[in-house]
């Protein structure tokens, strides 16, 4: 299990503590921030199960792909938001690369 998977776990339930006392006091505001962390830790639980699965595929690759690949996977683990953000961006040069050709 992955520190992203620990974090999000933990995000989550502050998350849900947090709405559950906002909605006892009748704070909106820490009811959205209950809500936000909420988000925040099912994001970061997913991205850990998505570094989980690619464990698997690193000691599957080529002998020689081996070491840059958990390069990658290591800075993917540092960097969760950056790493997202860079594949989405990627995904939307690659879509509209794509469109252009049509």
């Amino acid at each position: 299990m992955t520190d992203q998977r620990i974090n999000g776990g933990l995000s989550n339930l502050g998350g849900k503590l947090q709405e559950g006392l906002g909605k006892l006091t009748g704070d909106s505001k820490l009811q959205l921030d209950g809500k936000l962390d909420q988000v925040k830790g099912k994001y970061l639980d997913g991205y850990g199960k998505v570094i989980d699965g690619l464990d698997g595929f690193v000691g599957k690759a080529p002998a020689d792909l081996q070491e840059p690949a958990r390069v990658g996977l290591d800075f993917a683990r540092r960097k969760p938001f950056l790493t997202t953000a860079i594949v989405a961006g990627l995904g939307l040069l690659l879509a509209g690369a794509g469109r252009r050709r049509r």
